[in-house]
C-alpha cells in the first residue's frame, strides 16, 4: 500500500479525527488499469458532490489529479481510494481535516456472484434527506449485510427496502434482463450514482439494448433471464443466483462486460499514447 496525506507520504491520521470517531467523511474508489486511473474526472466530480453535501473541505482538483496519477504510475494496476475527513471532533485536539489518497492491490474480479436479499431499513429508499446520494464512509450497515450474506453461504448481499423494493448491493449496482430489456433501479430511490452504472447504461443505449429504470419489487427478478452487478471493483459481473433462484450468465451481460473492457482500453490508450 502507498499512501499520501495532503500530498505527503504518511500512513496515519489523528485518533481525534471525525473519520475515526464518528465515521464522518466521504470517499471514492478508482480502478487503475495500465497505470492510468480510470474515469478519474467522473470520480472526482462525484467526490466533490459528496463533500459538498457533507460540508467538507476538498483540495484543489489539480492537486487531486496529480496525486492520483502519481500513485497510479508508482503502484500500477490496482485501486486508488480518496478519503476526505472532518478533522478533530474532540475539544482539546487541533487535528485538521485530511485528504488521504492511497493505492492498494485490487481483488480479482469474480467470475459470478451469488447474492442474498437482505432487508435494509437504514436505506432511504427514495426518501430525501441531507446526504442522499453522498458516498460517505459510514458503511457499517452495508458491511453488516455483506457479512450476513457470507455467513449464509453467499458472496454478497442485495439490499431490499422495507416494502420489498430492489435497491442496490452494499458496494455495487444491480441490473437484470426481462424479455430483452435491461432493467435497473432508478436513482430516485437514492441509490448511489454508480460510475460503472452510468457507463453500462450509456453502452446499452449505444448498442441498441432497451433500458428501463424504475422501482421494481424483488419478485421481478424471478422473471429475469439474467442478472448482473456493476461496480468499480466488480466491473460487469454476472449474478449466478439471487437467494435460491439460479441464473445463467447471459448475452446482455457479456455484451456490456465487453463494452466496459473496450471503454477501459480506449481510455488507457488515450492517456498513454498507445
Amino acid at each position: 500500500m502507498i499512501a499520501l496525506i495532503d500530498g505527503e507520504r504518511a500512513e496515519s491520521i489523528s485518533v481525534a479525527d471525525g473519520a475515526v470517531l464518528r465515521g464522518d467523511g466521504c470517499f471514492e474508489a478508482i480502478r487503475v488499469y495500465g497505470s492510468v486511473p480510470f474515469a478519474l474526472d467522473a470520480h472526482l466530480g462525484r467526490l466533490a458532490r459528496s463533500a459538498s453535501l457533507l460540508r467538507l473541505v476538498v483540495p484543489e482538483r489539480e492537486l487531486l489529479v496529480a496525486w492520483c496519477r502519481a500513485l497510479a504510475r508508482e503502484g500500477g494496476d490496482g485501486v486508488i481510494r480518496i478519503l476526505l475527513t472532518r478533522g478533530s471532533v474532540v475539544p482539546d485536539s487541533d487535528a485538521p481535516p485530511r485528504c488521504i489518497v492511497l493505492h492498494h492491490a485490487a481483488e480479482p474480479v469474480p467470475p459470478t456472484l451469488r447474492v442474498l436479499p437482505v432487508d435494509a431499513p437504514w436505506h432511504s429508499a427514495g426518501r430525501d434527506w441531507d446526504l442522499a446520494g453522498a458516498k460517505t464512509i459510514s458503511y457499517a450497515p452495508n458491511q453488516a449485510a455483506t457479512r450476513r450474506a457470507r455467513a449464509e453461504g453467499f458472496d454478497e448481499a442485495l439490499l431490499v427496502s422495507v416494502d420489498g423494493t430492489v435497491l442496490e448491493g452494499p458496494t455495487f449496482a444491480l441490473a437484470w434482463v426481462v424479455e430483452g430489456t435491461l432493467e435497473t433501479p432508478s436513482l430516485d430511490l437514492k441509490i448511489l450514482d454508480s460510475i460503472t452504472r452510468r457507463f453500462a447504461l450509456e453502452d446499452a443505449v449505444r448498442l441498441g439494448i432497451p433500458v428501463r429504470e424504475g422501482r421494481f419489487p424483488l419478485a421481478r427478478l424471478a422473471e429475469a433471464s439474467e442478472v448482473m452487478a456493476w461496480s468499480t471493483t466488480k466491473e460487469v459481473t454476472a449474478v449466478a443466483s439471487v437467494g435460491d433462484h439460479p441464473f445463467r450468465p447471459g448475452a446482455v451481460t457479456a455484451t456490456l462486460a465487453a463494452a466496459y473492457r473496450e471503454r477501459v482500453q480506449r481510455e488507457v490508450e488515450a492517456s498513454t499514447g498507445g
